[in-house]
């Protein structure tokens, strides 16, 4: 599946009152979280799950339940590794906004000033039923579109074939600035890869590391998360959960593989993709979201400045359009994350002070396995929500 509808990467809804949280206790598996996620493993809506619950200090529970590899019957780990797919998104949006903290780039500064390739990009004429009429655009996109999706750009291009990871990133990206924009940019919402790849090309040209480079010198090795990476090793591919999709039925689980990735993953012939290529842990993405909650600093290391952090999970697309997106974040009132392709899904309440990290591996879901993130949520709620303060003393 090469598109990854909004929808697949809402955050959870969870709305409430204004509450702290100081739970004072350590990671643990959570017995109400297991049998809740089990279920879904009896049913064979999916074959294994990986979740944590944390607040902004502590991680609260870790369960692994189920199976990385249904056929030797591997057991999920709490280490296991997944292809986190557009959860890229948030983490490359964290990475150019270092850039805006630091006055190197300008939210609405135009693409076209870092990347001259993009001056004067062309535009579907709107009155042409066809899409085939192109005309001038007197608006050229700018860094806050391609982040939150209103630039116009298409979710990718026909150069970027058979799989997403196959151009050198300043290739991939010089085949959007060819193509016409799909609307006038700041008109409409419209997921695209192609603007958080063009985002990932701006890093390298104004900080002069390679993306990748620029992401494991100023984000990955400050927030310890050692398992985050374009190209697993051998042993993180040991640890790797496979892939499911649904029988033709619907009723059981059969193997995939990351359709959108070129193989071997390990290759040397594949490319950083900077809306989608990562893989990672439920451990690093948990670090990843406690610094965001904590309004960018981790472990008193400042990564991130508030300001920006605020920008990026609060709604960037105007009043008229309905989807609420930030600059590389879904958002929903106190609620943002963001999900992937294979439904790994991370979600910060900042009301309630808690982050959610669903980690599976499912191109789709066969009986009940869509219900089993909403089952989690419900599960971790009731243990660790505001309720349950009432109950347990820090």
């Amino acid at each position: 599946m090469r598109h990854e509808s909004y929808l697949s990467c809402k955050p959870f809804a969870l709305l409430g009152l204004l509450l702290p949280l100081h739970v004072a206790q350590e990671s643990h598996p959570d017995k109400n979280i297991a049998a809740a996620l089990q279920s879904f493993v009896d049913s064979k809506g999916i074959a294994g799950a990986v979740t944590v619950v944390a607040n902004s200090e502590k991680t609260l529970s870790v369960d692994a339940v189920g199976y990385s590899d249904l056929k030797p019957g591997a057991k999920m780990r709490p280490d296991s590794l997944f292809w986190i797919a557009s959860q890229s998104k948030p983490i490359t949006s964290s990475a150019i906004m270092m850039l805006v903290d630091e006055g190197r780039v300008h939210l609405d500064d135009p693409v076209e000033k870092y990347l001259p390739e993009f001056h004067g990009q062309k535009l579907i004429d709107p009155a042409d039923s066809e899409h085939k009429r192109l005309i001038s655009n007197d608006h050229p996109i700018t860094v806050r579109q391609i982040l939150s999706h209103t630039s116009g750009l298409p979710f990718s291009t026909p150069e970027e074939s058979p799989t997403l990871d196959g151009m050198p990133l300043k290739d991939a990206v010089a085949t959007y600035a060819k193509a016409p924009l799909q609307f006038e940019p700041a008109s409409k919402y419209q997921y695209s890869n192609a603007g958080i790849n063009t985002a990932g090309r701006i890093i390298e040209v104004v900080s002069g590391q390679p993306y990748e480079q620029f992401l494991q010198k100023h984000l990955f090795d400050p927030l310890g998360m050692k398992d985050t990476t374009f190209w697993p090793t051998g042993s993180q591919l040991e640890r790797l959960a496979a892939s499911y999709k649904p029988s033709d039925n619907k009723t059981e689980l059969v193997p995939t593989t990351v359709t959108q990735l070129k193989y071997p993953l390990n290759g040397k012939d594949r490319y950083p993709m900077p809306a989608g290529g990562l893989f990672s842990t439920a451990g690093d993405l948990t670090k990843f979201c406690q610094m965001i909650l904590n309004g960018g600093e981790y472990h008193n290391k400042r990564i991130l400045s508030e300001q920006s952090v605020y920008l990026m999970t609060h709604k960037q697309t105007s009043e008229k359009i309905k989807e609420g997106y930030g600059l590389g974040w879904s958002v929903n009132g106190p609620s943002f994350g963001h999900g992937g392709a294979y439904s790994t899904n991370m979600n910060i309440n900042s009301d309630y002070g808690l982050i959610f990290i669903y980690m599976v591996q499912n191109a789709g879901f066969p009986n009940d396995g869509a219900r089993s993130q909403d089952a989690f949520v419900k599960a971790a709620m009731a243990e660790f929500g505001p309720d349950s303060l009432y109950r347990k003393k820090p």
